[in-house]
Parts: C-alpha cells; sequence; structure tokens
C-alpha cells in the first residue's frame, strides 16, 4: 500500500482562502508533489503579511527538508518579496494555486528554471470556475466558493489587486457544489467569496445573491443551514431581504462590511453606504427576522479620523446593536490611495482600537445576556462546543461533531454562551 503523500498547508485569511486551501492541496497532489508545505498568504493588513513571512520561516526551520510553496494574496500583489525569501522554492499567483500544472514547476519535476515565481495578471482573469471540494478537513460547517474578486476600489484595499476584479461561478454550479457537500454529511454550508452581495454581474441574465439563495434552498431542500460570509448591506437585493425573512434555513446572523461609522470617513474610504444606510438596514432586517445578530468590520484610525468621527464608529455598535465586532487597526497598504491620505499616529490607531474592542466586548456581554433562557439549535464543531443559529458560540456537556442539538441557554461567560440539552 502506498504511503499518501504528506503535504501541509498554512492558511491565512479569509474563509475564500479556507476553500483553496483545499484545493490547492488536492492539486498538488495531483502533480504528484510531496513532502511540501503550502502557505497561502492574506494581504489585507501589513501584519498578515508580517505573519506569514514569519510562519514561512519557522515552517522551514521546523522542516528543512519539505519544499515551501507560498501564494495567496500577498504572493500576488508582492510575488518578489516572498521570492526573495531563501526558505521559499516557488511562488504562485491566485489563479495559479488552483491547477496541478503549477507545482510541477520544481526541480523535482526536471524543471531547471530558475524563476522562482508563477504569478500573471490578475485583471487578465475574467472568469472563475467551480471547484468542486468533497469537504473541509477538520471542519463541522462547509465553504462554498460563488465568487471571487472585487470591481470596487475602497482606497484603504489592495485586495482587487490579489484578487481581480468580480468574477461569479454559475449558479448551476454552485447548487449543484451544496448538493455534493449535503450529500458527505455536511448540515450547514457558508456561501463566501470576496464580495459576495455583487454575485452574477457578469453572469448572462445578472442574477443577484439573493436569487442564488433561494435557488439552493429549493434545489438542495435536505440542507438544514445555509449561512452567508461578509455582505455590504448598500448592495443587499429584494430577494435576499425576501429570503432573509422567509427562509429559517437561512440563518440570522450577517456580518457586515461597515469599515466606519462616520459618513466623511466612510467617503474618503470610498465606500458606497453613508451610517444612515446602515442603521436602516439593520432596522428593516430585524422587522423580518426579530432574533437577527449581525456582526461587523470596523476601521480604526483611518487617515484624516477625528475624535468626533471615531466616536461615530463607537456609537453605531450601539445604534446597529451590533454583537460580534472585527476590528482592523489601520494598516497602510503600499499602492493604496489612503497611504497617500495625511497619517495618524500609529500610537493614536492602536488606542482607537483597543476602545473598539472594548466596546465589542461590552456589545457582546449585552447580547449573551440577553440569550440566556432561551433555546437554540447548535451545530456541535468538536465535543463541547458548538455554535447557535446567531454563530454565538456555546459550552456544552459532551455533543458529537456535527450533529445540530436542541440546547437550552443556562448561563454565559465573557466570551461564549453555556448550554444544556432541552
Amino acid at each position: 500500500m502506498s504511503k499518501a503523500p504528506e503535504i501541509d498547508v498554512v492558511t491565512f485569511g479569509c474563509r475564500l482562502n479556507t476553500v483553496e486551501s483545499q484545493v490547492m492541496k488536492r492539486e498538488a497532489i495531483a502533480a504528484g508533489l510531496n513532502n511540501a508545505i503550502l502557505v497561502n498568504t492574506c494581504a489585507v493588513t501589513s501584519e498578515a503579511v508580517r505573519q506569514a513571512r514569519q510562519a514561512i520561516r519557522r515552517a522551514k526551520r521546523e522542516n528543512p527538508d519539505k519544499t515551501v510553496i507560498v501564494s495567496g494574496c500577498a504572493a500576488q500583489t508582492d510575488p518578489q518579496m516572498f521570492a526573495d525569501m531563501e526558505e521559499v522554492s516557488l511562488v504562485l499567483g491566485n489563479e495559479e494555486k488552483l491547477v496541478a500544472a503549477s507545482y510541477r514547476m520544481l526541480p523535482q519535476f526536471g524543471v531547471n528554471d530558475t524563476e522562482k515565481t508563477r504569478v500573471n495578471d490578475i485583471m487578465s482573469v475574467r472568469e472563475t470556475a467551480a471547484h468542486l471540494i468533497e469537504g473541509l478537513e477538520g471542519r463541522t460547517r462547509a465553504f462554498v466558493q460563488v465568487q471571487t474578486g472585487c470591481d470596487h476600489r475602497c482606497t484603504f484595499c489592495i485586495i482587487p489587486y490579489g484578487r481581480g476584479n468580480s468574477r461569479s461561478v454559475p449558479m448551476g454550479a454552485v447548487v449543484d457544489q451544496v448538493r455534493r457537500l449535503t450529500q458527505n454529511g455536511y448540515r450547514e454550508v457558508v456561501v463566501t467569496g470576496v464580495d459576495i452581495t455583487s454575485y452574477g454581474a457578469d453572469l448572462p441574465g445578472a442574477p443577484k445573491l439573493g436569487a442564488l439563495v433561494q435557488a439552493i434552498l429549493k434545489h438542495v431542500p435536505e440542507l438544514e443551514r445555509l449561512r452567508l460570509s461578509s455582505i455590504d448591506s448598500i448592495e443587499v437585493d429584494p430577494e435576499l431581504m425576501a429570503a432573509i425573512g422567509d427562509e429559517p434555513r437561512l440563518m440570522p446572523h450577517l456580518h457586515l462590511s461597515l469599515q466606519s461609522g462616520d459618513d466623511m470617513i466612510l467617503k474618503r474610504m470610498k465606500r458606497r453606504h453613508l451610517r444612515q444606510d446602515t442603521i436602516d438596514f439593520c432596522h428593516q432586517v430585524r422587522e423580518l427576522r426579530p432574533d437577527a445578530a449581525f456582526g461587523a468590520d470596523i476601521i480604526a484610525g483611518f487617515p484624516t479620523e477625528t475624535d468626533a468621527m471615531f466616536e461615530n464608529s463607537l456609537s453605531i455598535v450601539d445604534e446597529c446593536d451590533l454583537t460580534h465586532l472585527h476590528i482592523f487597526p489601520y494598516s497602510p497598504r503600499p499602492g493604496t490611495p489612503a497611504a497617500r491620505m495625511p497619517q495618524l499616529d500609529r500610537t493614536l490607531v492602536k488606542e482607537r482600537a483597543g476602545r473598539l474592542r472594548d466596546k465589542g466586548n461590552q456589545a457582546l456581554q449585552k447580547h449573551l445576556s440577553r440569550e440566556v433562557g432561551s433555546q437554540h439549535q447548535v451545530l456541535i464543531e468538536k465535543p463541547g462546543l458548538g455554535r447557535t443559529e446567531q454563530f454565538t458560540q456555546v459550552e456544552l456537556a459532551g455533543g458529537t461533531s456535527g450533529e445540530i442539538l436542541p440546547l437550552r441557554i443556562t448561563g454565559h461567560s465573557r466570551r461564549h454562551l453555556f448550554g444544556e440539552v432541552a
């Protein structure tokens, strides 16, 4: 019996990267690669890039005989930086990493080319294939890529230069993938991409995300739970709003690409929504789905942000009743317009990020306290820990990974709920 190839994967960043890491490993094995480490990087902040470089050095130091291949958004936007690292044998772009042939560009396959990078112009890519996978190792919920890239050019964001313009996976292919994952035992599927609310604009007939969600729920009736990853609320279409109100299998947790609570900062970020748009959206969703919970990404210390502007970001947490915050201290990304704007002192940026995190912790405590005495259907992620429909963590006694249990919430810690079988 032949020994399985040894391919380790280190993943940074978003859920889309999680899906693509699974595809990378599959394609590397199909290419005949063995004894290798694949590092799938993120470029959203300079800290993410620093962590990736640190992980590469550590991986090679601990596994000197293994080949290190680097890909992802940081590799796409600055391939030479990784090619210059002596630990790295090959740098692949975000398109190249998903095909087996790319992994044969190494000396062990008889390639003597000294060029370490295989990174094309991501803006030239026009289509996105459905990367069918059987599941995700160690995961009780499956992620399905429906879209990649972004047509917007927010002034702080480097991601369009790592992912290219928005490209959607055809609706039928998405439904087939969800059906396959459900047949493989996954009871919850997460729709993911770079900008999923822009879904469909490049497809025939320009179907929107709402049509895709309704198609999944209609044509895969055996799927118990469907969840959306981060959304841009200003792009939410009427069909998606209808699904939020009418489809109990669509989970009542929406993570908003908010970024700021101040109108002037939003304009300088080149966002397409204003503060009141977000507040109105949250109120409209709660009218349709009173049990809805919201998360949000917020950037602290964006260039030119005054104390008053920052206070608007603090106050929108209460106005929208946000419960799960992702806080990012502003990080200038070379090549973006915001990097050329007047910067704030780094100490002030960190202090504001800390205040937003404290605000987020207070909001989470409020949410957790409200949940005591309620009942939820909880997806068990691992024995002793699961998540409610609103994506809130629950600690319980026992439970088997992948099952959904009815729990009564009995209390909470500072981070999660306590539950017992109802």
